[in-house]
């Protein structure tokens, strides 16, 4: 995994996605990035959606909520496919899931100064549109 001490926070080069996680170092392909962390709870919690886009969909009995942890790293990580593209911009990593845990792990190598993106999967971006919110900062079901 990489140490927090290799990403930081900063205003995204997507266009209003607000707060972006970089890198400082090289990633290599494949590599585990950070945990998805926060609260856990069971879908019934969330009763609104549209009120926290910072929820990670697990199963109906383990929802990830990163939106109350702040210094929670994984919940910076942008869409490249969102709402707002940039040309030239693409997804660099990926959400997998190891038992009750979530990572962001790259799918190529990741260089030094870059933007962490990650997909967030046709179904957030559909519940998005769906309730007419323009928030591509938002993260994953």
């Amino acid at each position: 995994m990489v140490s927090k001490n290799q990403l930081c926070v900063k205003r995204s080069l997507l266009s209003g996605a607000g707060q972006g996680l970089f890198t400082k170092t090289n990633i290599p392909k494949r590599s585990l990035i950070v945990e998805y962390k926060g609260k856990i709870s069971d879908w019934k919690a969330f009763k609104d959606f549209a009120a926290n886009g910072y929820l990670f969909y697990v199963n109906r009995n383990y929802v990830i909520n990163a939106l109350p942890y702040k210094k929670a790293l994984a919940r910076y990580a942008n869409d490249a496919k969102g709402l707002t593209r940039l040309k030239g911009m693409v997804n660099n990593s990926e959400y997998v899931i190891e038992g009750r845990k979530v990572y962001i792990k790259s799918i190529r190598t990741i260089l030094a100064g870059e933007e962490i993106l990650v997909a967030y999967g046709k179904e957030y971006w559909d519940i998005i549109r769906e309730n007419g919110k323009d928030e591509s900062s938002s993260h994953q079901l």
